[in-house]
């Protein structure tokens, strides 16, 4: 095991003595009066054979689990106590590990799966059955088991400075209903070191996000008239999108302009295009909001994602369209659909058809499995030109059961299936504490799909400005490395015009924190300029990020200015200036 240490931190080191069970039951114990513990040895077909755990570079699975057996409700599984004092503040750990279903899930009415629920207990000595007044529980994962599968834990936490850091703590495995057996293999807990992180990174995205670039200024017989001369090469913009939302307020306040306009590509509307603003009364449509946005954007050139043309989740539906029968509700989706569709034909690039489809199923339960299908058909058909995006939250983040990347292909798949035309997956990420390992893999799962993703609500929420812009620097640089994201798009940066305020880039008097610093500075960092002299072949060479690039070029004759575009490729891009 590879381990690295800092500010008192070691990385990568479990906190959990015997996970893999070398010494049997050691260290272990029940939750429950009823809960009896006991080892095992998985078949050795059945052992899982990949997994996100970077802990080790020779990690694998070691095939050994606990059996929580007589479990008489949702509290009762096992635990193991964590040293006073082993867990620091301000510090990401992750939790990692194995979890299926025993006996017991088949007589559950309906149910092939349960969540089980690692949590992390601080106070108390770590005991169960201490009033819940005198400790701290800080949910350290949760996944949706099944009998006969193991599932990966995806868990992650971060404390904050306490005094109960010093004392007792454990690490907790509940949930599953009563009756039900919970299989645990390889639990571990231990400390993220996202620095060594960042330098994998750097090296992948150099890969995905560069090419070699050779700039030709002259044939080989004429290459004299120019070998030795100056030259600048300068990026103008990145292929790779980074937006911003915006509302009618903010639009109004200088700084948030100026920001705005220097550090980001693309807007969406907070809440401006959405069903409930553009007819909070039945037939009394409204879009001046939106239009005023528009003429704003198309001033600065900015590009528009249309969130969202409806919202899945019951309580972000009007009453009046929850008050609708079935006839008329059908007859209000259509409405909805061409109004705004017909009214923005060609402005809006993206569109969110039916948001967070995962967390919610309005239209569904009123209209019909065949309705979220049939809005994404009838938005490309009024629309043909926009990328119909799916969007939704907690996907990449591995704490939410209900919104896990198998779950989200399985609803893209069943979209496609009955016609519709998807065009692109939408994570919002609404982070807190983000694990860069954990987010790579939502990413490489969701790309099976050969669907572009783009990060549309990234918002990273932390009271500790210092661990926020590590937070920030986390998902940019996994987004940025992955080949199948083409773009962020940040929830508002500006403190007090924001939906979750703990996670602003600038203050409310336009300077920047030091989060936004950090986002400022990746930027930079992913923007190529290069200097030098063409080579005595007439040739001048480069690696530069894609994109769009102005050349100069100084000779004894005079200057001259030429634009290009670097695209994806394996292979160098050779291009003609032509002088």
């Amino acid at each position: 095991m590879a381990c690295s240490c800092a500010h008192g931190v070691v990385f990568d080191a479990n906190l959990l003595r015997n996970s893999a069970l070398e010494d049997g039951l050691a260290g272990w114990a029940p939750l429950g009066a009823c809960t009896k513990l006991s080892a095992h040895e998985e078949e050795p077909a059945n052992v899982p054979t990949e997994t996100i755990n970077e802990v080790a570079d020779d990690y694998k699975p070691s095939g050994r689990y606990i059996l929580a057996a007589g479990r008489a409700c949702e509290e009762d599984g096992l635990c193991q106590a964590i040293p006073g004092g082993a867990l620091k503040p301000r510090v990401t750990y992750r939790v990692a590990g194995w979890i299926s279903l025993g006996d017991g899930m088949a007589k559950v009415d309906g149910a092939g799966d349960a969540v089980v629920r690692i949590n992390i207990r601080l106070g108390g000595d770590g005991e169960e059955g201490v009033e819940e007044e005198k400790c701290l529980v800080v949910e350290g994962g949760a996944v949706c088991a099944e009998a006969g599968k193991w599932t990966e834990i995806k868990g992650v936490f971060r404390l904050k400075p306490s005094p109960m850091l010093s004392g007792a703590a454990a690490v907790h495995v509940q949930g599953a209903p009563a009756g039900v057996d919970v299989k645990v293999m390889d639990l571990q807990v231990f400390a993220v070191d996202r620095k060594a992180r960042f330098k994998k990174l750097k090296k992948k995205t150099d890969k995905v996000r560069r090419r070699d670039v050779v700039l030709k200024f002259a044939d080989a017989g004429s290459s004299s008239a120019v070998s030795g001369a100056s030259i600048r090469v300068m990026q103008m913009d990145q292929s790779f999108a980074f937006g911003a939302c915006i509302n009618p307020a903010v639009i109004q306040d200088p700084n948030f302009v100026d920001f705005f306009t220097k550090h980001f590509d693309w807007a969406v509307f907070e809440n401006e295009l959405k069903w409930y603003h553009t007819e909070a009364v039945q037939g009394q449509l409204n879009y001046a909001d939106t239009d005023a946005l528009l003429d704003f954007c198309d001033r600065y050139g900015k590009p528009v994602r249309g969130h969202c043309i409806f919202w899945a989740v019951d309580n972000m539906v009007q009453k009046w369209v929850k008050a609708l029968d079935n006839d008329q509700l059908t007859a209000a989706v259509q409405g909805r659909l061409t109004s705004l569709l017909t009214r923005y034909a060609g402005r809006f690039p993206h569109y969110d058809v039916n948001n967070e489809m995962l967390h919610g199923s309005f239209f569904q339960n009123k209209l019909g499995d065949d309705i979220n299908a049939f809005m994404f058909k009838e938005t490309s058909r009024i629309d043909p030109g926009a990328a119909l995006f799916v969007n939704d939250y907690n996907v990449e983040g591995g704490m939410d059961p209900n919104a896990t990347p198998e779950k989200y292909i399985a609803q893209i798949n069943a979209l496609q299936e009955k016609g519709a035309p998807v065009g692109g997956i939408g994570l919002q990420g609404h982070v807190t504490n983000p694990v860069g390992e954990i987010i790579c893999d939502a990413l490489d799962k969701l790309a099976t799909t050969d669907l572009p993703i783009w990060l549309t609500e990234l918002d990273a929420c932390e009271t500790d400005v210092d661990l926020r812009a590590d937070d920030y620097e986390v998902v940019l640089r996994e987004a940025y490395a992955h080949p199948a994201v083409e773009g962020v798009v940040f929830w508002g940066f500006m403190q007090g015009h924001m939906w979750r305020q703990d996670a602003c880039l600038i203050n409310s008097d336009g300077t920047v924190n030091d989060a936004g610093e950090r986002f400022i500075n990746l930027r930079r960092e992913w923007t190529s300029h290069a200097r030098g002299n063409i080579d005595c072949d007439g040739n001048f060479k480069f690696r530069g990020y894609h994109g769009s690039y102005v050349v100069q070029l100084a000779t004894a004759t005079g200057k001259m200015h030429k634009v290009f575009s670097v695209e994806k490729g394996d292979t160098p891009l050779v291009l003609d200036m032509d002088v």
